[in-house]
């Protein structure tokens, strides 16, 4: 049985995954933290005889696994006290800087990190199709991503049409901080056939939508991926964190989990 702490347990994936763990047969739940300021602080979750903290360490020496969807800044921190206590722990955080990597990089010599822009098993799945259809179609096709998300969602474009943005980058060999275009307006000219184009909604309630689009003369292909439900992303992390437990220390991605690369 893989005991599991939360982090964030008042959000809307915090509750999902509080769910998800009710629901798996091998997993439990461990500990429960939260903002300091949260009114959560001290209540039992769900009945668990688990009461809220606000700090990791309240619940260290009761735990295997962390998981993570709660901010760039507490995600860094998490992950270097589980590096200290030698705790694994999944991060499902986006919109981290580059500094803060780093800083992630650095506690997985320590501990084991599942780290990714997104936990479920479709989207996963089509950064490999991405990849493989970047491959066969190559230079001979313009690539457009675009995605899709709730009007709470701070960062965009989201780490998901990030990490295709990557995928297709890597795989076509070229920089994806030099080829992305970010905006349109106005007179643009003529479309590089290098680029690699993200759009991005942020309207009501979508939970996310992804499509990567490789679009050459006389055909389309589209690889798109909808969530209905942020269970999806939980029942993934769940699934990472079970993974995580048995593994020493690395940097790993959902990609390792499902056995992808």
């Amino acid at each position: 049985m893989t005991k599991i702490a939360i982090v964030g347990v008042s959000g809307r994936m915090g509750r999902t995954l509080v769910e998800a763990i009710s629901m798996d047969n091998s997993a439990t739940l461990a500990g429960a933290i939260d903002r300091q300021d949260s009114s959560m602080i001290g209540r039992d979750i769900n009945n668990n005889h688990i009461a809220v903290v606000s700090s990791l360490l309240d619940v260290i020496d009761s735990i295997d696994v962390v998981i993570d969807f709660s901010s760039p800044l507490a995600a860094v921190g998490n992950a270097e006290i589980c590096g200290r206590f030698g705790k694994n722990i999944v991060i499902g955080t986006t919109g981290l800087t580059s500094e803060q990597v780093q800083c992630i990089k650095s506690a997985s010599k320590s501990t084991a990190i599942c780290m990714s822009s997104n936990f479920a098993t479709g989207v996963n799945l089509c950064f490999k199709l991405a990849e493989m259809a970047a491959s066969a179609l190559g230079d001979d096709v313009d690539i457009e991503i675009s995605e899709a998300h709730h009007k709470h969602k701070l960062d965009a474009p989201s780490g998901t049409a990030l990490t295709l943005g990557h995928v297709v980058a890597r795989t076509l060999d070229r920089d994806l901080d030099q080829v992305a275009v970010y905006r349109r307006q106005g007179d643009i000219g003529e479309r590089d056939s290098k680029a690699i184009g993200f759009s991005s909604v942020r309207a009501g309630d979508i939970v996310g939508d992804h499509t990567v689009m490789f679009s050459g003369d006389g055909e389309r292909v589209e690889i798109t991926h909808k969530a209905s439900s942020r269970m999806a992303f939980a029942k993934g992390a769940i699934r990472a964190a079970k993974w995580l437990s048995v593994q020493d220390s690395g940097l790993f991605d959902m990609q390792d989990v499902l056995g992808l690369k």
